[in-house]
């Protein structure tokens, strides 16, 4: 196949310090704990020896602190970029975890009206469209080698749905994309040729609140 290959990792933080079990989403913070640390280490030494020429990472702290150790690997400062930000979502701050009645209160219920948008968030498309912005201007960076960008797990599965042509809404619990795991995006020129998945840190819980 003709054409230079450039890879777009996605890599998705490592898990947060949240004993609360708060859906922490944008709010700031939230840092990785000390699994999520050993965890972001992890996913460096899997891409170490890479060609990688820019390490770009999702404004909030958890993100910036998994970026970190991948940056210093290749020798590399971390730059941001606002749209691998978490995904906007109304229920931020609520104690969403698992067994908690917090979403059954009726209060809540005008926010749940559409899960196909979604009501209660920033609409899957605008992720898709943001994140592709992101991915695309890492690619342009590291033309002919390989860019990181570390982001969260809605927007990374949204993207990976999007390009996969499936449709946007789908259940939570069934997202590929564990704590520190990365999705590779291969492109030869500017067309995209395959997406591959590892878990360099293990699978983790899918139902880690926050994302």
């Amino acid at each position: 196949m003709s054409g230079q290959k450039t890879v777009v990792h996605l890599v998705r933080h490592g898990e947060v310090h949240n004993p609360e079990g708060i859906l922490y989403g944008r709010l700031p913070g939230y840092r990785l704990s000390d699994r999520g640390e050993q965890q972001a280490k992890m996913v460096a030494e899997f891409l170490a020896g890479r060609a990688i020429r820019k390490v770009v990472a999702s404004p909030l702290e958890r993100a910036q602190q998994t970026a970190a150790p991948i940056a210093a690997l290749c020798q590399l400062e971390v730059d941001t970029d606002e749209r691998l930000i978490e995904a906007d979502n109304k229920f931020e701050g609520l104690r969403v975890s698992v067994g908690d009645g917090a979403l059954r209160s009726p209060r809540h219920w005008p926010k749940l009206w559409n899960p196909f948008r979604p009501s209660w968030g920033e609409p899957y498309l605008q992720i898709a469209h943001r994140m592709l912005g992101a991915v695309h201007r890492a690619r342009q960076q590291a033309e002919g080698h390989e860019a990181v960008c570390v982001s969260h797990q809605l927007p990374i599965w949204t993207l990976r749905r999007f390009l996969e042509g499936r449709r946007m809404w789908h259940d939570p619990r069934h997202r590929q994309c564990s704590l520190a795991s990365v999705t590779s995006l291969v492109f030869r020129d500017e067309e995209l040729v395959r997406i591959a998945y590892v878990e360099p840190a293990g699978e983790t819980d899918p139902k880690v609140t926050g994302a």
